[in-house]
Formats: C-alpha cells, sequence, structure tokens
C-alpha cells in the first residue's frame, strides 16, 4: 500500500497531538522529523525555533517543509493526498472527517459540543495558557478584547466542560478528546494547567488508549535516537 500522509513533527513539540490522532485512524504514514536550531534548545521556552536546512534541494522534505508545507516554520503539519494541512486542531479535525472509518468524527448529536471545545482548545485556552507561561496578565479592562478574558475563566469553563460529559462531545471518546486532552495533558506536565481534580480524572480516561501509548512510544524512540546522536 502506497503512503499517501506524510507527517512533519518534532517530538518535542505540539505535533504529539497529531501522532496520536493517526495513530488513532490506523493508517500507515511516514514521519519527517524537523529538529529544533541547537542554540534555541538552551533558552528558558525549550527552543522554539527550528532548524532550516542548508540544502535547497527540493526532494528534501525538510526544504519542502519550509518551501511548501509551512513557510512560517512551525510543526505540526500533514500533507495527504498533495494537500498539506497546519494547525494541529485543524489536521484533527480533518483527519477525523477524511477517515470516517475510525469513528472520530462527531455525530449530529455531539456536533455542538465537538466544534464548541476544538476551538475554545485552540483559541482561549492556546492563549490564556500560553501568555500566563510568558507572565503576561491582562489588567481587569483589557479582558474584554482577549479572547479568554482572564486565565482563571478560561480554567473554571474547561473544568465545567470536562465534568459536563463522560467524554468532551458526550458519552464516547472522539477526535475533540484528543485535542482538549492533549492540551490539559501538556499543562499538566508543564504545570501551566493547575492539578484541578477534574482535570485529573478526565486525562486519567485517555491516557490508557493503546493509540496514545502507540503515539508516546514513537516519540520516546526519536528522542532516543537524537540522544544517541548528540553523544
Amino acid at each position: 500500500m502506497n503512503v499517501t500522509l506524510t507527517f512533519y513533527t518534532n517530538p518535542n513539540s505540539r505535533g504529539r497531538i497529531v501522532r496520536w490522532m493517526l495513530e488513532e485512524i490506523g493508517q500507515p504514514y511516514e514521519t519527517v522529523v524537523i529538529d529544533y536550531q541547537k542554540a534555541s534548545a538552551f533558552d528558558e521556552w525549550g527552543g522554539a525555533a527550528l532548524e532550516r536546512p542548508v540544502s535547497g534541494d527540493p526532494n528534501d522534505e525538510r526544504v519542502r517543509f519550509f518551501t511548501q508545507v509551512n513557510p512560517m516554520g512551525k510543526v505540526p503539519a500533514i500533507v495527504h493526498d498533495g494537500h498539506a494541512v497546519a494547525e494541529s486542531g485543524a489536521i484533527i479535525a480533518y483527519l477525523a472527517e477524511t477517515f470516517p472509518q475510525a469513528g472520530l468524527a462527531p455525530t449530529p448529536e455531539e456536533r455542538a459540543d465537538y466544534y464548541r471545545w476544538m476551538f475554545f482548545a485552540a483559541g482561549p485556552i492556546e492563549q490564556a495558557v500560553t501568555n500566563h507561561r510568558a507572565k503576561f496578565v491582562p489588567a481587569p479592562e483589557q479582558e474584554f478584547f482577549f479572547g479568554y478574558g482572564s486565565y482563571k475563566r478560561t480554567l473554571d469553563e474547561l473544568e465545567r466542560a470536562v465534568q459536563a460529559h463522560p467524554f468532551i462531545a458526550g458519552d464516547r471518546f472522539t477526535a475533540a478528546d484528543i485535542y482538549i486532552g492533549s492540551h490539559i495533558g501538556w499543562g499538566l506536565g508543564l504545570q501551566t494547567l493547575p492539578p484541578r481534580q477534574a482535570f485529573l480524572d478526565y486525562i486519567g480516561k485517555l491516557v490508557n488508549r493503546d493509540a496514545f501509548k502507540r503515539g508516546v512510544a514513537k516519540d520516546e524512540e526519536l528522542i532516543a535516537q537524537a540522544a544517541a546522536r548528540a553523544a
């Protein structure tokens, strides 16, 4: 079977979200690892800049990534049947709809909560958590023009969302749980989200999935390989 799905990532990035999704859909895919710049690995944010290849060879997948797939130079991204998709939430939604046999797209009854909380994670949660990590706190009079209002209000709403149903869109696991669960798991790990019991209970239901474990194992293997090369 020809592989028509290419995954551009770094194992220490939001690419882990998409890795989990790829393992859930069960389709063959090729992984292209984009390294971080060596100098950026020691900054306080853990290395945000990706290493651009010196080569101009158009057949080099890393060159293709920076010139055609996502010239912004941010991972993750995928190319499927010649179509590039960037942004983690967009990739998750795209894969869920493109491979319906995986059963991760929403039913009509789930659609409202599914899209509400997917976009809530992509917008307010991303903004609130990253600003909080950067120690930027909007003044009360500024909150109205920030999409998330305040860090606390965002966390309270997220807590309410994960407590409303067994899963984020209802009674069953969907692609939205991959996206929201990844944000919560990442935030708990980095301590940018407080360990509220609702968050711990929710993520606890997700991390035992076989696809999640396979994704973690593959990313940990890439990290180990990179460490061995650097030794």
